[in-house]
């Protein structure tokens, strides 16, 4: 039996896959990111960060320093070409939820929330963080 991607709720009270009732695939290229790929892509982000605040910015800490590369990687990167470098390596990326790339003003709304990791982990049922919701934007696969 086929399901209309923008129902809420299948028969017995189960939900769709998470992206389907934004109108996004359930799988493959398009469909929302796993968690598996977003923490990955976060760890090489962060990786590359502190690799880059070590060598050029060591006056900022071990904290500070690797933020704040991270939170211009994310400005700079997602705003324009729509991926990280970690996104990058795990095949996801950011887009508007009706599929244009993401922008500067979204683009830094976005990363300064992610900066405060709290709008980051509270999701819904997506995968969709706070930061996401009020940015406009969703992590899909690649």
């Amino acid at each position: 039996m086929a399901e209309h991607a923008s129902s809420s709720a299948r028969p017995g009270g189960e939900h769709p896959g998470a992206g389907v009732r934004l109108g996004l695939p359930a799988t493959g290229r398009g469909a929302v990111a796993g968690w598996g790929r977003r923490v990955l892509g976060l760890l090489v982000d962060w990786g590359a960060a502190t690799l880059i605040a070590q060598a050029f910015l060591p006056g900022l800490g071990r904290e500070i320093g690797p933020l704040a590369v991270l939170v211009v990687m994310h400005v700079l990167l997602v705003s324009t070409i729509g991926t990280s470098l970690g996104h990058a390596v795990t095949g996801i990326a950011v887009r508007t939820l009706d599929g244009r790339p993401v922008g500067f003003a979204r683009g830094t709304a976005r990363t300064l929330l992610l900066a405060l990791v709290v709008p980051a982990v509270v999701t819904d049922a997506d995968r969709r963080g706070l930061h996401d919701r009020a940015a406009g934007t969703v992590v899909v696969r690649r």
